[in-house]
């Protein structure tokens, strides 16, 4: 082993990173990679089970094998190039460094504080033995934990974040879904513009100039003043760009399931969760902006009244707030219904819309729940939703594989809508700038048939606005 490029980089890959991320092993451009014998066994012990790190786990293994496969094993120890398996490639085609193995014991004096039977300290020994045995070549250690780099800064070593997956650099730049127009807009953009309305009475306009190639797919567009003009963009070419007006559903005409956007936002949430030509929504929002509430009454209305979708399937990640209560007895939707608590808290509101008495409204809550169906996340794959309205609860805490899992599901007809908290990430690992509801939002900002909004303001209490504004 012998890395003379003093531009190159030695990168020490800590067993939780491939676990995250099994394509890791090709992520790091022309740079090489080295794996201590200690993740492999770490790697070994992680892949029995049926969860997201086993199987990570069983593919980083998978690609281990099929990049030992096409080596000379007399030349493993001078390094394996990883531009050998095609997926390289595919991943990036600057992957073109070296994949090294730990192929002897390598000895470094840790501090006796840091005893060498622990994998992290072991895995920190042998980057200390890298770093003095190749003083010309910037040794990096990655991991996903903050206290193994904690450790590895205290002992002189340069230790770094897996960045890869990181969709943004700084969460506030995040797509928010809407932009405020300049109260100039119709000075600059009204020239030459043209409208129009179609057999459904909606209203278009077609209009031009500096501020439509910032414009995204049905990105929503307001003016801050008293017109109340509020627009969606439908499609952009040469320059100019179509936008529709958007309905009002603050009315209380154009009410969804009893329910009235209180503000802005939700207003904008309810022209993409009623437009049957979207098919994917992503709504953020913190607790108490009516993600859950707006979402379930769009889906109740399309699939009860105007029988667009056979029926609501709602599922989530189940993790636990505080200490897991164990198993739980009962059927795949009686084991999810402690995790489904604002499914049901929002039923009951919507329920008590109408006007009724006290049987009809039990009635009524009986038929909507045969409507909803709660499924576990567990059991998504292999399976196709046909005409299904198909909410993901708690997105944020998913990763973008799991999302591109979840997504793949959908079948002719099927409506997807992720809601989440990007604030609130339970699950080891990610961040906001890593949570897989962070990639669909990016990703999906420019299809024609997908819409994001983020939601701002409360509507919960004046209690709940207090508590999150103050604690």
């Amino acid at each position: 082993m012998s890395p003379n490029d003093h531009e190159k980089k030695l990168f020490i890959l800590d067993t939780n990173v491939l676990m995250h991320d099994p394509s890791a092993l090709f992520r790091f451009q022309e740079h090489d990679i080295y794996i201590p014998m200690i993740v492999l066994e770490e790697l070994d012990h992680a892949k029995k089970g049926l969860s997201e790190v086993s199987r990570n786990a069983r593919q980083a293994s998978r690609f281990l094998d099929e990049l030992i496969q096409h080596a000379d094993l007399g030349t493993i120890s001078d390094g394996i190039p990883l531009t050998q398996i095609e997926y390289a490639a595919r991943i990036d085609e600057r992957s073109t460094g070296r994949l090294f193995f730990q192929v002897s014991r390598m000895t470094s004096v840790l501090p006796e504080s840091l005893p060498g039977g622990v994998a992290d300290n072991s895995i920190l020994a042998t980057v200390l033995a890298l770093a003095k045995e190749y003083p010309d070549t910037q040794v990096v250690l990655v991991s996903k934990d903050i206290n193994m780099r904690i450790k590895a800064s205290v002992l002189g070593l340069r230790a770094e974040d897996y960045h890869s997956d990181q969709v943004l650099d700084d969460i506030n730049l995040l797509y928010s879904g809407a932009a405020e127009l300049p109260l100039d807009f119709w000075a600059t953009h009204g020239n030459k513009m043209e409208s129009w309305q179609d057999h459904r009475g909606h209203t278009f306009y077609r209009v031009a100039g500096p501020l439509v190639r910032e414009w995204h797919i049905n990105q929503f567009l307001y003016l801050p003043d008293e017109s109340n003009f509020e627009a969606i963009v439908r499609s952009r070419e040469n320059g100019g760009a179509v936008i529709e007006l958007a309905r009002d559903f603050r009315n209380p005409q154009h009410n969804v399931w009893g329910i009235q956007a209180r503000n802005r936002e939700q207003n904008f949430a309810f022209n993409v969760l009623m437009d049957p030509e979207i098919d994917f929504v992503t709504l953020l929002g913190t607790a108490g902006t009516g993600k859950t509430l707006l979402t379930l009454a769009a889906g109740l209305a399309q699939s009860v009244d105007d029988k667009v979708y056979k029926e609501i399937v709602m599922t989530r990640e189940t993790i636990p707030v505080g200490e897991d209560i164990g198993f739980l007895p009962g059927t795949e939707e009686e084991k999810m219904t402690p995790w489904m608590g604002a499914l049901l808290d929002n039923l009951e509101l919507l329920n008590t819309q109408g006007e009724g008495s006290e049987w009809e409204k039990q009635t009524t809550q009986s038929l909507l729940l045969n409507r909803v169906k709660v499924r576990s996340l567990n059991f998504m794959r292999g399976r196709t939703f046909l005409n299904r309205y198909l909410i993901l609860d708690e997105a944020q805490n998913l990763t973008s594989k799991q999302m591109k899992t979840l997504i793949t599901r959908a079948g002719p007809g099927t409506k997807i809508v992720c809601l989440g908290n990007i604030g609130q990430i339970d699950t080891p690992y990610l961040t906001a700038t890593t949570s897989g509801l962070t990639y669909v939002v990016d990703r999906f900002k420019n299809w024609p048939h997908g819409a994001h909004i983020t939601l701002r303001r409360g509507e919960r209490s004046r209690l709940a606005d207090f508590a999150a504004d103050s604690l």
